[in-house]
């Protein structure tokens, strides 16, 4: 009979399908005696994620029977940081109380969780990346400290990986490609600050599929090469961290 393993990726839109690195983790990373669910979602925090009912779904995945083992990998920061109420959280207070409140829940649930610091954002300053996430990534590593909770420090991956490539050659993981202008700046070792999300497209009639996503130039979410580059972090950090996975995961 199969034995089969599950792992539910839980997070923001740096995780999340078409603008994160769960999909192609999901689809290139674990072999098929995995199940991989992506419940990463567009703007999200430790807070929202929690009280719009997203968490207590990840969390009933991580119930179901019939695994060898459910990994849980948990990975905000991003919109912690956002000035929206709905969405902030105090970086030394709720914060790492709330991943500590995850890391209990998925233990209760009979999962093991598994915490991830934040993808960095690729912006640089006279060719230096400013990791504007590295305080949150120190609170991360804390509470994984403090819990006994294996870590993925794709934070600390991520940077060391922009930096080497540098500004220029860091667009490319980018959704959509740079106006000349970004491209320049980038080149010079400044990056330009992030333009706004264009409006979504018009409505999709008929009968067929009609969902649509927006995609964007900017500093944090990823493209398929940028998802995929960024996935492939996350599997090699994932099989040191999780001994237990090192057979399901694939380079």
């Amino acid at each position: 009979p199969l034995d089969p393993y599950k792992i539910i990726l839980v997070g923001d839109s740096t995780m999340a399908p078409h603008s994160g690195w769960g999909g192609a983790f999901c689809a290139h990373h674990v072999k098929s005696s995995v199940a991989c669910l992506n419940t990463g979602r567009g703007g999200r925090s430790t807070r929202s994620y929690r009280q719009e009912g997203s968490w207590d779904i990840a969390l009933a995945e991580a119930k179901v029977p019939g695994y060898r083992g459910t990994w849980v990998l948990i990975q905000f920061a991003h919109n912690d940081q956002s000035s929206k109420s709905e969405r902030w959280t105090d970086e030394a207070t709720e914060f790492p109380a709330n991943l500590r409140r995850f890391v209990e829940e998925v233990r209760a649930a009979g999962a093991t969780p598994v915490l991830v610091t934040p993808l960095t954002r690729r912006e640089f300053r006279d060719g230096k990346l400013k990791n504007t996430l590295a305080s949150w990534s120190d609170q991360i590593r804390s509470v994984a400290k403090a819990m006994d909770v294996p870590l993925v420090d794709l934070n600390a991956l991520s940077a060391a990986q922009a930096q080497e490539m540098g500004a220029e050659t860091a667009t490319k993981l980018a959704q959509v490609p740079p106006t000349p202008e970004e491209l320049a700046a980038a080149k010079a070792g400044t990056t330009l600050p992030a333009r706004p999300a264009p409006p979504p497209p018009p409505p999709i009639a008929g009968e067929g599929a009609r969902g649509q996503v927006t995609r964007k130039f900017d500093y944090t979410h990823l493209g398929n090469v940028g998802a995929e580059v960024t996935a492939k972090l996350v599997a090699e950090a994932l099989a040191r961290a999780v001994p237990w996975l090192r057979s399901q995961l694939v380079r």
